[in-house]
């Protein structure tokens, strides 16, 4: 399953390689028609603190980090890539798949005997 990618604004830099990003989208209500804006705030792991406060990034899903943070940096403010994202999909082509070897059939056991 492909890993998802969002797009927002950094509002928090405050922690130590954590940047708090404010990810906002538009959708269209189904009985309305209106169009309604809502926005969520995700912990992102920042490797090398070059983010900062106003910045617009790219966050990519990860494996969680810590108790919130499940998203990586992928771009930081000036459009640069920062994490390599081929790296685990080349390591996971590179792993050999292990094949079941044939087991041998299972012997029958012969019920014992109780003798009166």
């Amino acid at each position: 399953m492909p890993r998802r990618v969002l797009e927002g604004d950094v509002v928090s830099n405050k922690t130590d390689k954590t940047i708090t990003v404010l990810v906002e989208r538009r959708y269209r209500h189904p009985v309305y028609k209106k169009y309604i804006k809502t926005s969520d705030k995700y912990a992102a792991h920042d490797e090398s603190n070059a983010c900062q406060i106003g910045d617009r990034v790219q966050i990519i899903e990860c494996r969680p980090i810590s108790k919130t943070k499940r998203w990586t940096l992928l771009t930081d403010g000036a459009g640069a890539a920062v994490a390599d994202i081929s790296a685990p999909k080349a390591a996971a082509e590179a792993k050999p798949k292990k094949t079941a070897a044939a087991k041998a059939p299972a012997k029958k056991t012969t019920a014992k005997k109780k003798d009166a």
